[in-house]
């Protein structure tokens, strides 16, 4: 072969294999593009980032020592609601996270429905939150960790699914399932740590 063709012959070779992985990258992006416009990926990652906002607000509550629940209702990619436990700060056991944003929702909108929204709680509603929840006609629940002594959503019973009731809401549960009962650990372990050095100095 000649020194020519030898060249014509590697260019030729070199233009075969950039033509190739131009084909992989594209079939590799393609499916990244696929992935990125999943309706559930989409979801998910959209569930996630409103309960981080939920969980700012169960921060708040964690900061007056109250017990950390942070809720948000979001409408139309806006939050239109937050709330957080205030029921020892403010002496009403009505002071319930969903119960706040609840209403903050409801002075937003200028309507008690809340029929297009998603309400993000960090913790499972109890009955009366639960209740509420129905009687606002909110379309959605997204529960990051689940309350098996008092929820309201599944674990004692659902009330957002009652057939007998004139509205059912759609839940969703486990959405940063994680961080949501870490941070109510820690703060029961940090209560009770509290509490027994509260005894020991009473008894010094």
């Amino acid at each position: 072969m000649t020194a020519s063709g030898l060249v014509f012959f590697q260019s030729s070779v070199f233009a075969g294999r950039e033509k190739k992985n131009r084909a992989e990258r594209n079939i590799m992006g393609r499916a990244q593009q696929e992935r990125n416009t999943d309706p559930a990926e989409i979801r998910k990652k959209t569930d996630e980032k409103y309960m981080r906002q939920a969980l700012r607000q169960a921060k708040k509550a964690y900061d007056l020592e109250e017990t950390p629940i942070g809720c948000v209702i979001v409408r139309d990619g806006k939050v239109i609601g937050r709330g957080y436990n205030r029921r020892n700060t403010d002496k009403d056991p009505l002071a319930h996270a969903e119960i706040t944003a609840i209403k903050k929702a409801s002075r937003k909108t200028g309507d008690w429905r809340l029929e297009e929204c998603t309400l993000y709680v960090t913790l499972e509603p109890c009955q009366m939150c639960a209740g509420a929840i129905v009687q606002a006609r909110v379309a959605r629940v997204v529960v990051g960790c689940m309350n098996p002594k008092a929820g309201c959503a599944g674990s004692i019973l659902n009330l957002l699914d009652m057939k007998e009731f004139n509205h059912q809401v759609q839940l969703e549960t486990g959405v940063l399932e994680e961080e949501c009962s870490m941070l109510m650990k820690t703060f029961f372990k940090e209560l009770r740590m509290k509490q027994k050095m509260r005894k020991k100095s009473l008894a010094e």
